[in-house]
């Protein structure tokens, strides 16, 4: 007899992942997820002692995905920093899940110390990232520091602004303001 399949340990992340960009930290209930993966609770102990290791393993994953690698393929780019920005960019804009993550991974971080200084740390390595490629053609420091401030403001309130722009779209005006930021 065949042993019983189990839902792999990255199903059970990539839901956390999902739950967690639509409903925030509260939908991160191992018996939510379970019935959105439609298996049963013993699963998740299967792979994870307990909810922590989970909510830890997800935070890695999140890092490692949304950061890490991220920073790797815009760092393996030769050539021109302002190119390597723009790839950052159509990266940070074009993943719409990653958005809603991010807000709620802020959210998280208001109520959790130990979230909040994991997001301090990837905020930082995400300025790090982009306050190199700027210094590579901004005069100065205070110009380089703003520039990055602003790119990085962009990406995280993009979503939370529901203003107009005239005869512009969205899409046109994000572009417009990057190529600001790259002038």
């Amino acid at each position: 007899m065949a042993a019983p399949l189990r839902t792999p340990k990255e199903s059970w992340i990539e839901e956390g992942l999902r739950a967690l960009g639509v409903g925030g930290p509260d939908a991160l209930r191992i018996e939510t997820l379970a019935a959105t993966l439609g298996v049963t609770k013993g699963g998740f102990y299967g792979h994870f002692d307990n909810r922590q290791v989970f909510l830890d393993e997800l935070l890695d994953t999140w890092e490692r995905l949304f950061t890490d690698a991220i920073i790797e393929q815009v760092s393996a780019q030769s050539g021109d920093p302002r190119n390597k920005l723009r790839q950052l960019f159509d990266i940070a804009v074009s993943v719409d899940d990653l958005v809603m993550i991010e807000l709620a991974l802020r959210e998280w971080a208001r109520r959790e110390t130990s979230v909040g200084a994991r997001l301090r740390r990837v905020d930082n390595d995400r300025m790090d990232l982009m306050r190199s490629l700027f210094r590579e053609f901004c005069p100065s420091e205070d110009i380089v520091e703003a520039r990055a401030f602003l790119a990085f403001s962009l990406f995280i309130a993009n979503r939370q602004i529901s203003a107009d722009h005239g005869p512009r779209t969205r899409a046109q005006t994000i572009a417009l303001a990057i190529e600001e930021l790259l002038t």
